[in-house]
Formats: C-alpha cells, structure tokens, sequence
C-alpha cells in the first residue's frame, strides 16, 4: 500500500544489497567485503575516542580526516570531500551536477545504484552497452549527455577502463561533470585522481569499505576541483551537516595513516584472486579480467544460478544476478585464503560431478 508515497517513489525499484545471512554460518563471498579486520591502528583510535565525547556533535567539517586524506593523496583540502560511504557521496554527486530532466550516460551493465539515483533524483539516462568482451566503448560516451557516470574498474565485471580512454571521455564531454567511481581501484587499478588537475569536470569518488575493511564505518570520500567540491558541501549542508559520526571520522584518520597495513591487505587480496582465477580457469571457467577484490565468471556449461544454488547450499555465499547478458555469471568476492580454498574444492568437486 502506497497512499501516502510521493509520486516520486511510488514507482521506484530500490537498490538491492547483497544477502547478509542471519542464523546459518556462511562463507560470505556476495558483497566484496574485505576477508581481513582492520588496521589494529584503527581498533584502538575508535576504542580510545568511544568516551563522553560521543554526546557531542561531530565535526561537520571532518577537518582531520580531509586533512589526512590530502596529506596522504597529494592534493588541496578544498579539492576533497568526505561523507557516509561512497554510497551517499555519489548521491549527492547526482543531486549537486545533474538537472532534474537532463539525460546522464553510463554503461547498460555496471553498479546497479546508478538508475536507482537517476530515478529517484528525476534524471533520465541512456545506457552504453559494453563490449563483447564486456569493456566499456569511448565512442558512445561521447555523444551528446548532460553528464557520464563510471564505475572503474567496473562493477560487477572488474574490468577496468584505461587512462587514456578516460582521457578521451574526459576531453570529448568538458562542459558536463564526469563521475568516476573508483570504489575498487586499491586492487591493481590506476585512479584518475592525477587528472582532476587537468579536468574540471572530474569528480573521483571513493571508499574505505574495501580495501581499508571499513565497510561497518561508512566511510567514502570524492577528490576533484574546488568548484566540485562546493557543489557537494552545498548538497550535504541541505540535507543533513553532520554526515560523519566521531567514531567514523577517527577511524578514517587512523586507517589512512596506516598505510603499510593498507598496502599489504590490498596486496594479499590481489595474489589470492590471481590464484583463484587461474584454478578456475583450468577448470573451464571463464574469468574476466579483475583489477577488483572480486571476480566476474561463468561455465560454458555449467549454469551460474546453478553453480549458486550449489555453493549455497554448501555454505558459500556468492552473487548471482538476473539480468541479461550476464545472467550465465556469478560475482565471486575474494576472501580469505582459507575460505578462496574451500571455495575453489567445493567448484572442482560440483563441476567435475555435472561433467
């Protein structure tokens, strides 16, 4: 029952996250969380500032961690912004750079928030199909848009669109914002970060849910030019100030500092995927080409929501989607080594049983 639904959302599909199992103790590879715990740096900052100071208002500013992210990134403070997870960065992006009624561009097989916001927000948009071999072309990006939204690399494939491709977007729409979302870059990606110099239009955004195993803080952040910048404060300061709680601004600081740790959890995530696609490979599967913490793969005979209903009901946990196109294809987060091990048995197993 609808009755009291603005006619805004009475016909909106919401975005769906992946399953978060209650009961049942599961291998959770479905939502591209980090297998590893925090920097112990982390653990302690947020323990030592959980006193009296939470009865305060935090720091709408979140100076500390802006200041840190510049610091450690090399950019201006006025060219970063930070707010409740990527996720609401880029919703305020969509509100701040795109007209009720403009027409965005972004691809037809990507982060499925994407149409979810342009809905909500009354922005129409067309889709770019990707490639056969699921790329993302320049030359359809280039036509006339109000504005280009890009995951890189992309989500759910991994696959990651090249700096000079990104140049040619960039060149070929300067009147207009380019959103990257770089959500997963940390895994062997390249961020334009570099380019937000050269390009007023760019707008980086990205997260600590990754590869900073800080999905339970809600931490996101977006770096680009001054002018970019404003248009967010404008957008948050007219929804809500304080968008960063104590708690996660400290544990912001902290991980960003510890850079070693970051370093070497990013580098343990990526030579597990690396392993595991090869041992799938050799098992007859296809394996896109990752620069994620995760990996897009598919049997030629074998069906994917069967290979699904099969992890599940081993206890692995995994992502399938309905959609067309990549309907034979499951998203498999990378885990643990362990549990990458008993996911890897478990596919060798089933498969050479169908086969």
């Amino acid at each position: 029952m609808k009755e009291f639904w603005s006619s805004r959302i009475r016909n909106l599909t919401p975005y769906t996250p992946g399953e978060q199992p209650r009961g049942r103790k599961f291998i959770k590879l479905n939502t591209n969380e980090n297998p590893y715990p925090p920097s112990p740096k982390v653990i302690q900052a947020v323990q030592a500032a959980a006193d009296d100071r939470l009865k305060l208002y935090p720091d709408p500013d979140a100076s500390k961690l802006v200041s840190v992210l510049a610091r450690t990134y090399g950019v201006k403070e006025n060219q970063v912004f930070v707010g409740n997870g990527s996720d609401e960065v880029l919703a305020f992006a969509f509100q701040a750079f795109f007209d009720p009624g403009s027409t965005i561009l972004f691809p037809d097989i990507t982060y499925s928030f994407y149409p979810v916001y342009a809905n909500l927000f009354g922005i129409q948009y067309r889709t770019v199909s990707l490639g056969p071999d699921f790329t993302i072309p320049v030359e359809p990006l280039l036509e006339e848009n109000d504005g280009v939204v890009l995951a890189n690399p992309n989500a759910p494939t991994g696959i990651e669109l090249g700096q000079e491709a990104l140049r040619r977007i960039l060149e070929g729409n300067p009147d207009v914002a380019v959103i990257v979302d770089e959500a997963y870059v940390d895994f062997g990606g390249t961020s334009a970060l570099p380019l937000i110099e050269e390009y007023p239009n760019l707008l980086v955004v990205q997260t600590m849910s990754k590869s900073r195993a800080l999905a339970g803080m809600r931490i996101g952040f977006a770096f680009g030019n001054e002018n970019l910048i404003q248009g967010l404060d404008c957008v948050k300061n007219s929804i809500n100030s304080y968008t960063m709680d104590q708690l996660a601004i400290v544990a912001g600081v902290a991980s960003v500092e510890d850079q070693g740790y970051f370093a070497q959890r990013c580098a343990q995530v990526v030579v597990t995927r690396d392993r595991v696609s090869e041992r799938l490979r050799e098992l007859g599967f296809i394996v896109l080409p990752s620069k994620s913490n995760f990996i897009f793969i598919s049997h030629p005979v074998v069906p994917a929501k069967q290979l699904f209903g099969a992890l599940r009901e081993h206890g692995i946990l995994v992502r399938y989607f309905a959609l067309p196109r990549i309907d034979n294809f499951l998203r498999v987060t990378i885990g643990s080594a362990e549990d990458m091990e008993v996911f890897c048995a478990t596919m060798t197993k089933f498969v050479e049983n169908v086969l």
